[in-house]
């Protein structure tokens, strides 16, 4: 699935912005500042439904306005259109081929986009946050179903965290979320088993280490998830929230036993975040499934030359739409692009 069209207005500091995009390789270039990372932003929330650089996104609303849109057209029959809305004070509306979305899971199931940027090292350095996003948005594009449950689940634990908060018995809520929790938990399962030959193939030619990955279901495996609720109601009253369960996954980086971020540098933990990302979006692009559109933000950022060539040696080999930032036109790297623009002071300009 490639992205053919985007508009932007009200988004940090680019001017109102239309762009023809194309479904291969599309070079952004432009000085530092200039808006290269807001454009890539724009993309990245049209299938995600917020930035991979801050949590806020009244954040992106550029400075004076009140809203800021983004609108996308693609060159899939099923998902054509995709728009996403902020506004400061009625809050965000997304919409999905023509229609209101039930909820941004809708964005990542019709659009699937992967981002490599300086701050991708945060899979790694950081709490398990970012890596329960990017293991979910794997499952969502190779498990049909999951996000029904995802979203089903997501709202039975509101409900229990709701009593929990008044006071009130949360046991009512526990075996529907007992039910999904296991339908997620596997799905999750299954899906880092069919990542493990992507990941050792990235893993090996990006940083060479020999990194696990381990997954951690949310709860003890001494005990079944029904037994872990009732064990912890006590605590979660106190807490006022559910400490176990389906939500509290992770994905467990470790070298020789040890957690990888206390012993790799920051490049590596760069370089490792990357292959998270690349074997990831290998895998939703694989068999008959829509490759993702990649965002490749400032490659050369914190890698040497020879780190560099590897990561765009990887990203050469992957199927689908690559849209990469750099300083300067001579980045050739990725060889000639099908389609290039210059970002100055905000204004996007096709070359």
């Amino acid at each position: 699935m490639s992205l053919l069209a985007l508009e932007v207005e009200g988004l940090r500091c680019l001017a109102p912005t239309r762009l023809e995009l194309h479904p291969h390789v599309n070079l952004v270039t432009g000085a530092n500042g200039a808006g290269k990372t807001s454009l890539l932003e724009a993309i990245y929330l049209l299938g995600r439904g917020r930035s991979f650089r801050t949590r806020l996104t009244e954040r992106l609303i550029a400075h004076g306005a009140d809203s800021l849109m983004v609108f996308g057209r693609t060159d899939d029959s099923t998902f054509p259109t995709l728009g996403l809305g902020f506004h400061r004070k009625e809050g965000l509306r997304a919409r999905v081929a023509g229609r209101d979305a039930k909820s941004l899971a809708e964005l990542s199931e019709a659009f699937p986009v992967q981002v490599v940027d300086p701050g991708i090292h945060r899979l790694v350095e950081e709490g398990p946050a970012y890596r329960r996003r990017w293991l979910d948005w794997g499952v969502f594009h190779v498990e049909p179903g999951f996000v029904a449950a995802w979203t089903d689940h997501a709202r039975t634990l509101r409900q229990r965290n709701a009593a929990l908060k008044q006071g009130s018995d949360p046991s009512p809520w526990e075996p529907e979320l007992v039910r999904l929790g296991l339908l997620l938990s596997t799905a999750r399962a299954r899906t880092m088993a069919l990542l493990e030959p992507y990941w050792h193939q990235t893993l090996a030619a990006l940083l060479g280490e020999p990194v696990t990955l381990t997954y951690y279901q949310g709860w003890s495996q001494e005990r079944s998830l029904a037994e872990s609720f009732a064990m912890h109601r006590e605590r979660d009253a106190e807490r006022g929230s559910t400490g176990t369960g389906a939500h509290r996954f992770d994905v467990q980086l470790r070298i020789d036993g040890r957690a990888a971020r206390e012993v790799l540098s920051r490049g590596q933990q760069k370089l490792l975040g990357a292959a998270l990302a690349l074997s990831m979006a290998r895998l939703a692009g694989s068999e008959d499934r829509r490759p993702p559109t990649l965002l490749l933000d400032d490659p050369a950022a914190e890698l040497d030359r020879e780190h560099t060539d590897a990561l765009v040696s990887e990203i050469r080999k992957m199927r689908g739409q690559l849209i990469v930032t750099a300083l300067h036109s001579e980045e050739g790297r990725f060889g000639t692009p099908d389609k290039a623009f210059h970002v100055e002071h905000g204004h996007v300009t096709t070359l």
